[in-house]
C-alpha cells in the first residue's frame, strides 16, 4: 500500500483534474492557500487533519476518500460481507499527532464512513462546518476526551457517547496523561456528494 501522504497528494491532484479546478478555483472553494495546496500535491507538506477536512468539505467528498485508496472490487454491503482490523488500516494521515483507522471508508448505498480516531494525550484539534447536514456520532472506547459542541466543552469517558450537527464548529481534545480512543460514524445527507 503507497504511503497515505503520497495518496492524498494523488487524491487531490485527481479530484482537482475531475472537476477542471485550477489552484486557484482550489483555493477559492476549500479556504486552503494555493501554496498549501501546491506543497501537498507535491508531497512536501503533511496536512492537519484540519485542512484535510478543508479539501474534503470544499470538494463535497468525505474525509476517507482523501486518505483511503477506493475500493477496488464489489464490496456492496448486499454482496459481501466486508472485515477489517483497525490495526492493519490504522495509520497518522496528518502532522498533527492523530491517528486514523479508516474501518468501513464512505459507502455511498449508506452515506456514512466509520472511522477509530486515536488521541494522543494532549491533543486539541478545532474543526471548521462540515457540509450541511454532516452529523458526526462519537463512543468513546477508552480513555477520556472533550469535544466542542455548540460553543461549549463537554467531557466524555469510556462508554459515553454522543451525536450532534457537524455543519457548525466544533473540536476535541485530550487533556489527560493517555491516549484516547474514539469510535466516529460520520453521516453525509445525499445531497453532498461525499462519494468518490
Amino acid at each position: 500500500m503507497q504511503p497515505v501522504n503520497q495518496f492524498i497528494a494523488l487524491s487531490l491532484k485527481q479530484m482537482r483534474a475531475n472537476k477542471g479546478w485550477s489552484l486557484d478555483k482550489t483555493s477559492q472553494k476549500t479556504g486552503v492557500s494555493k501554496a498549501m495546496l501546491g506543497q501537498i500535491e507535491r508531497g512536501e507538506s503533511s496536512p492537519t487533519i484540519a485542512t484535510l477536512w478543508k479539501i474534503a468539505t470544499g470538494f463535497e467528498v468525505s474525509l476517507t476518500a482523501l486518505i483511503e485508496p477506493p475500493k477496488t472490487d464489489d464490496t456492496s454491503v448486499t454482496r459481501s460481507v466486508p472485515f477489517r482490523s483497525a490495526h492493519i488500516v490504522r495509520n497518522q494521515p496528518a502532522q498533527n499527532s492523530m491517528f486514523v483507522a479508516p474501518l468501513f471508508p464512505y459507502d455511498d448505498q449508506l452515506n456514512f464512513e466509520w472511522m477509530e480516531l486515536t488521541f494522543v494525550a494532549g491533543y486539541e484539534q478545532y474543526s471548521e462546518a462540515h457540509s450541511l447536514g454532516v452529523i458526526e456520532h462519537v463512543v468513546v472506547i477508552s480513555g477520556s476526551v472533550e469535544l466542542y459542541i455548540d460553543e461549549h466543552w463537554h467531557t466524555f469517558k469510556t462508554g459515553d457517547a454522543v451525536r450532534f450537527n457537524a455543519d457548525k464548529p466544533h473540536g476535541y481534545r485530550n487533556q489527560s496523561q493517555v491516549d484516547s480512543v474514539v469510535h466516529n460514524l460520520i453521516y453525509y445527507p445525499e445531497k453532498t456528494k461525499a462519494e468518490r
